[in-house]
């Protein structure tokens, strides 16, 4: 048997929780996601206000806007709520965040993330033990 590096049993993992806690983790997800885009904001050059304008959160199954970084377009999993710079209009939030030959970087979306990471967490990890113990052992 092949080794995929634990991917099959993650997703074992992951078909056995329960629906129930997969639904009370999403508005933790969701917070904790709008939380990070604040900060982004926050932090992001105030030139015309369209990069700002540009940070967005994607929540679980729908599609991040065309061009955002990072990664372009793609949909959001079950449990994933995205946060997003820059849209068709917007594509250049790469080039602030770290700088081109002609222009200083102006850091905004990891340093964001990395001032709120630790609150979502939490946030995230007690909601998920709180729908675990409300739904202990009911296997849906």
């Amino acid at each position: 048997m092949a080794d995929d590096g634990g991917l099959s049993r993650f997703q074992n993992r992951m078909r056995a929780i329960p629906t129930a806690v997969r639904e009370a983790v999403k508005p933790a997800l969701l917070k904790s996601a709008d939380e990070v885009a604040d900060m982004q904001r926050q932090l992001a050059p105030e030139d015309t206000g369209a990069l700002e304008e540009s940070i967005t959160v994607t929540p679980p199954g729908q599609a991040t806007p065309e061009y955002s970084q990072p990664g372009g377009s793609r949909v959001a999993g079950e449990l994933e709520a995205i946060v997003t710079a820059g849209n068709e209009d917007v594509r250049y939030p790469h080039l602030v965040e770290h700088g081109t030959t002609k222009t200083h970087a102006q850091p905004f979306f990891w340093p964001g993330f990395r001032l709120t990471r630790k609150r979502a967490a939490n946030r995230i990890k007690g909601a998920i033990s709180r729908a675990v113990r409300r739904n202990w052992g009911s296997g849906k």
